[in-house]
């Protein structure tokens, strides 16, 4: 099993969804707050890394062209509107986080501590943007 290539696309899809977001937050609803959180997250992803996992050693373990996964996107591209951008990556974050969590645990514990916590931040992020993002208008 490459316990590499699980972390390295994780890393990437976490760090993805919490940019997606966070531009949703920024230019969607003005939001400075949540904005700076979403920000403040995916800098949190980076820095549980550090120090855990080698940077060169992800990357070199990385095989983006032969990847079963890589055209695996049904439902991908149902998207209405920013409620369903920001929602379907907020999911999408919570999975690579867990995922990240649970194969760190073969490495670096303290990792997957940092992981676990960084979750329930995202969970918390989550609850207190509903509202807002709840009253994104719908297109019509």
């Amino acid at each position: 099993m490459n316990v590499s290539r699980v972390i390295d696309a994780n890393l990437n899809r976490a760090k993805e969804g919490l940019r997606v977001c966070e531009e949703v937050a920024r230019f969607m609803l003005d939001d400075r707050r949540l904005t700076g959180a979403l920000k403040k997250a995916r800098h949190k992803v980076d820095s549980v890394l550090n120090g855990s996992f080698c940077f060169s050693a992800l990357v070199g373990g990385r095989d983006s062209i032969s990847d079963v996964g890589r055209f695996n996107s049904q439902g991908e591209f149902k998207r209405r509107n920013g409620k369903d951008i920001f929602r379907a990556n907020m999911q999408r974050v919570k999975e690579s986080l867990r995922v990240l969590e649970e194969f760190s645990k073969l490495e670096d514990v303290g990792a997957a501590l940092g992981f676990k916590r960084l979750r329930y931040e995202v969970y918390e992020i989550e609850r207190s943007s509903f509202k807002k993002i709840s009253s994104l208008p719908d297109p019509g």
